[in-house]
């Protein structure tokens, strides 16, 4: 991640800079655009996400919440001690700063996804544990 968000007006191209997502936050690979990187209190961090039919990100957290908005395919989200729901392209969800929380795609869908998280000390995600008897 950067040091801030750009400092002008910026366009990232449909696919440029897609990577592979980091080891140990998901049950498998899937790709991301980073589109705001930055480890400054209050900035904000965004992302594209390419998620294949049946990969699901580990239980996580985000300081100071997350909006999730679904651009294509089929997903599941599921909050701690909530059900596991669907959502489909044009939905949007908002999880709660420290709220414990996974998203995925459903298991025959791929999932796409722009994820908008702000900073706090330092971080916009505290990554945990898998999904566990979890059966997309």
């Amino acid at each position: 991640m950067g040091a801030a968000c750009p400092d002008k007006m910026t366009i990232w191209r449909a696919g440029d800079g897609v990577v592979q997502a980091p080891a140990g936050v998901s049950s498998g690979a899937f790709d991301v655009q980073m589109l705001l990187s930055s480890r400054a209190d209050g900035e904000m961090t965004a992302m594209r996400a390419f998620v294949p039919p049946g990969v699901l990100t580990h239980w996580h957290s985000h300081p100071r919440g997350q909006l999730l908005h679904v651009l294509d395919g089929v997903g599941l989200v599921q909050r701690d001690g909530g059900d596991i729901v669907e959502v489909r392209s044009g939905d949007s969800i908002w999880f709660a700063p420290d709220e414990k929380h996974w998203h995925g795609a459903a298991p025959t869908s791929p999932f796409s996804y722009l994820s908008v998280q702000p900073v706090k000390d330092g971080t916009a995600a505290h990554w945990m544990n898998p999904v566990q008897g979890i059966k997309p």
